[in-house]
């Protein structure tokens, strides 16, 4: 799965920089993340795609969500309900839906991602992040 970066931020949010849905996530976890627990990068940016090669993925998956977590990964449901849990009250409350078979919660979850360009619209490039967020942002 490829060695850890000591320098390297413990917990690194790979999302597709170029959907709509996926920045205002992006722009709600940041509100919600008192401890600024997590980084930010995006699938399309250099160090996201050199995260998917070294865990095996293809870079076809743009569609999920990643948590990169010391040198593992979860995607897609696993990844959001772990991000939840790691946000400010309410949010953890979210992780009870791990009880929920991980087929059905990534069928629901598949079909947002496969219809989020035309339901959320997107960007023709990746965001930029503003100056007092650029420290939150890797690449």
């Amino acid at each position: 799965m490829g060695a850890t970066n000591p320098l390297e931020p413990k917990q690194i949010i790979l999302f597709d920089g170029l959907c709509n849905l996926c920045n205002s996530s992006v722009q709600f976890i940041i509100k919600r993340d008192s401890k600024n627990r997590f980084k930010f990068s995006s699938l399309q940016s250099s160090f996201g795609s050199k995260k998917l090669q070294a865990f095996g993925l293809s870079s076809k998956d743009l569609y999920s969500i990643i948590l990169v977590n010391e040198g593992t990964y979860l995607q897609k449901s696993d990844a959001a309900l772990e991000i939840a849990k790691n946000l400010q009250q309410p949010w953890p409350l979210f992780y009870a839906f791990k009880i929920i078979p991980r087929f059905f919660r990534d069928w629901i979850y598949d079909l947002i991602a496969k219809n989020r360009y035309s339901w959320f619209g997107k960007k023709d490039s990746c965001m930029i992040p503003t100056q007092e967020l650029k420290s939150r942002f890797i690449e």
